[in-house]
């Protein structure tokens, strides 16, 4: 690989303006930047098909290729503060910033989301999962675990309560998006019938 010529947004498009790039964003031990290598760079990956076949080939060259961010100025590792990041933009509004949607709500005076294929971010198109690159967050739990180790049946009871993860659950006030309703029944019902998980 070489490394990145483009060094500012018409570089990448000639439709876009002459604005030098810069991207804030998290480190690498953030599970947000695990999910933007996972959702956007890996899809960028898959449209060349020599990189795609290196995932069969070689894992370890193809998450190297594919997850590694240029280092010469144009993404700035911000921290695992999202806060940060928000700062950051606040004191260049040409930056973009990668973070979680609870900071884009709780900053709607000060940023704007970004559309991906056409889509803006929302509560419903991420409950939905319609945004591009909205992600679920599973949790796991060993049948032979329940009644063995204390509370964690309840813990689980707790985890799918509506005071939880409804639309109006603590969760949410921490930034989970809630799933559609649907959705959300049968995850319950899944739970209350400890249903197996196959991948």
């Amino acid at each position: 690989m070489i490394d990145n010529p483009n060094k500012t947004w018409k570089d990448v498009n000639p439709s876009l303006p002459a604005i030098k790039i810069e991207v804030l964003g998290p480190p690498p031990t953030s599970g947000t930047r695990d999910s933007f290598a996972e959702l956007f760079m890996e899809a960028g990956c898959q449209q060349y098909s020599w990189i795609k076949s290196l995932k069969d080939i070689d894992e370890k060259r193809y998450k190297r290729v594919c997850h590694t961010v240029r280092e010469d100025g144009a993404y700035v590792e911000a921290g695992e503060n999202d806060n940060l990041i928000v700062q950051k933009i606040e004191t260049n509004p040409n930056a973009l910033g990668i973070f979680g949607y609870s900071f884009l709500v709780e900053n709607t005076d000060k940023l704007k989301g970004m559309k991906i294929d056409g889509i803006a971010p929302s509560f419903e198109t991420i409950a939905s999962a319609k945004y591009p690159t909205s992600r679920p967050l599973f949790i796991y739990v060993k049948k032979a675990h329940i009644g063995v180790i204390p509370g964690l049946k309840e813990f689980v009871a707790e985890y799918v309560s509506d005071k939880a993860i409804g639309e109006e659950g603590y969760l949410t006030d921490r930034g989970l998006v809630a799933l559609e309703k649907s959705s959300l029944t049968k995850v319950r019902a899944d739970v209350n019938n400890m249903k197996n998980f196959k991948p």
